[in-house]
């Protein structure tokens, strides 16, 4: 296995769909929560998830506008906001992700999103003035 940078890294990676970097450190019984969606057992299905989400942003451009990473002992947690732009619009998500490691390899994943509604009284500042 490369190392690309330690485990930060890897889970940035990880969070910005940068797959070609992160998929190769998953742990073979690696499991994935993405909160309110569904729970992926095993490298394989991890990976068949990555490929599909990587394929349904084919001639999308994403930006990161905010990327907080917090390491602490053998966890990574990244926070991004993500600015999707396609030909038929943006799509502004606001997500967080848990990263626990064994090593350099990731066990565990526990993902949260939510979609941002640029006007909405509740969006965080930086998606106001950025979507202006």
């Amino acid at each position: 296995m490369t190392e690309v940078g330690g485990r930060a890294e890897i889970a940035r990676a990880f969070a910005q769909h940068r797959f070609e970097v992160a998929l190769p450190h998953l742990a073979r019984d690696v499991q994935w929560t993405i909160v309110g969606f569904s729970v992926l057992e095993g490298a394989d299905a991890v990976i068949a998830t990555c490929r599909d989400t990587a394929g349904g942003l084919a001639g999308t451009v994403a930006t990161w506008d905010r990327c907080l990473t917090v390491e602490q002992n053998d966890t990574v947690v990244v926070e991004v906001l993500g600015r999707y732009q396609r030909p038929d619009g943006v799509t502004i998500v606001a997500s967080c992700h848990i990263c626990q490691f064994a090593g350099s390899e990731i066990v565990s994943i526990t993902s949260y999103g939510v979609e941002i509604d640029p006007d909405s009284p509740a969006a965080p500042a930086d998606v106001h003035r950025a979507g202006r």
